[in-house]
């Protein structure tokens, strides 16, 4: 529009110089006349058309009034006379946290719940969410373009502050966190979805606990831990102690079992056995003697 109002400006003091006494002036008459009417073309055209980038839409009104209708990505022609306003359609993200400077807001942005024993518990929270493009006219209408500080921003802060009374600060640490996080995001959708937006993912970041709790709660961790190394020992000091009775007692069948099978006529067999090797041996001579009950041979090196 920039280029139009140029334009007939152009085109007045093109005009105003037709009737104008001054020789100089009266010469670019016609020079500014047409220069007025082909800026003023162009203005108009270049007003017609209007480029959305990718991943957001365009949201209109003529004077003030906001329009149904949406411009998606890429070149729109639209009423010269028509503000666009462009809105975001991607995944976003609204971060409320106690560390300086990782959220929307500079300081501390923590939400402080009350749990359901009393105690003070602080909480970092991060919302995905999106605009659904169909309720962008809708949006702009009745937020603005400052719709996070209007409205995402405050929802998140109340129904997590809600669905906190509902639990033991022990629990929101530990156990129910999950189911917690669940309890929270069924609110959030059922609100974010009748203003036009659609969440995606709630995430509970960070819980802190009073000093005092979390003091508690450690202990009883080491104490389990504890616990846990206790067992380990014992049961290891019971394997130990059945292993050392097993040994003895396989040691012991083993003996049993062999001296129940040996008889005159094995060992006799065995003895043959020996004394074959010996024979072929050419380092060792064999000689028998007799006596005694077993006639065990004696054997002498030949060298």
């Amino acid at each position: 529009m920039f280029l139009a109002i140029v334009g007939i400006i152009v085109f007045v003091i093109g005009m105003g110089a037709a009737k104008s006494d001054s020789p100089g002036l009266y010469k670019f008459r016609n020079f500014l006349k047409l220069g007025g009417i082909l800026i003023l073309i162009i203005g108009v055209l270049t007003a017609g058309v209007r480029q959305i980038p990718a991943g957001t839409v365009g949201v209109m009104s003529l004077f003030g009034k906001v329009q149904n209708e949406v411009l998606g990505e890429g070149l729109n022609v639209v009423n010269p006379l028509m503000s666009v306003n462009q809105m975001e359609v991607r995944t976003q993200n609204y971060t409320m946290s106690s560390i300086h400077d990782e959220g929307q807001k500079d300081g501390d942005d923590g939400i402080r719940v009350m749990s359901k024993d009393g105690l003070e518990v602080m909480l970092d929270l991060t919302v995905l969410y999106r605009i659904s493009p169909a309720s962008a006219p809708k949006i702009y209408q009745d937020l603005s373009l400052d719709y996070e500080n209007r409205y995402i921003r405050g929802v998140a802060r109340t129904r997590i502050r809600e669905g906190a009374t509902g639990f033991v600060a022990t629990d929101l640490y530990s156990q129910k966190r999950k189911e917690f996080e669940s309890s929270i995001r069924t609110l959030l959708e059922a609100d974010f979805s009748k203003k036009g937006f659609v969440l995606e993912q709630l995430l509970v970041r960070n819980i802190t606990l009073p000093a005092s709790v979390k003091e508690s709660i450690e202990r009883k961790i080491n104490a389990e831990q504890d616990a846990q190394r206790m067992e380990y020992v014992l049961a290891k000091g019971r394997q130990e102690a059945e292993l050392q009775r097993v040994e003895p007692q396989g040691t012991a069948d083993a003996q049993k079992i062999l001296s129940e099978g040996l008889n005159e006529k094995v060992l006799q067999y065995e003895m043959i056995k020996v004394q074959k090797e010996l024979v072929n041996s050419p380092n060792s001579k064999l000689i028998i003697m007799g006596g005694g009950k077993s006639n065990t041979p004696i054997i002498l090196d030949g060298k």
